[in-house]
């Protein structure tokens, strides 16, 4: 679910003293990309370009399995089904990812 290697290489690029800015702005985002998700109109062009930006933003900090869900959603809207990929899937996939991540986090990575 979540690739804690990148999360690792990530933390040691901007810091550990940065990064949880890093990830508070990463699940703001997200947040807010999703909720825009949940109200478009299911336009094939929007969806794949909505499903394009999470994929990219979960690659970053090691979400795989919502950048895995996102990239088949990106796939099927451009191949013009827009609805293969249900909002509601894609917040439940980030929600668990995020309880996993804050859960796991301070273990993994203690001082």
């Amino acid at each position: 679910m979540i690739d804690w290697q990148r999360v690792g290489e990530l933390r040691d690029e901007v810091g550990a003293d940065d990064f949880g800015e890093i990830v508070d702005l990463f699940l703001s985002e997200v947040e807010t990309a999703i909720a825009g998700f949940d109200g478009s109109a299911r336009d094939a062009a929007a969806v794949e370009e909505q499903m394009h930006f999470l994929k990219g933003a979960a690659l970053n900090l090691g979400f795989d399995a919502l950048a895995d869900l996102c990239r088949s959603g990106e796939t099927a809207a451009a191949s013009g089904d827009p609805d293969a990929v249900q909002p509601a899937d894609v917040r439940r996939c980030f929600e668990e990812s995020r309880v996993v991540f804050l859960q796991e986090y301070d273990q993994r990575f203690a001082a």
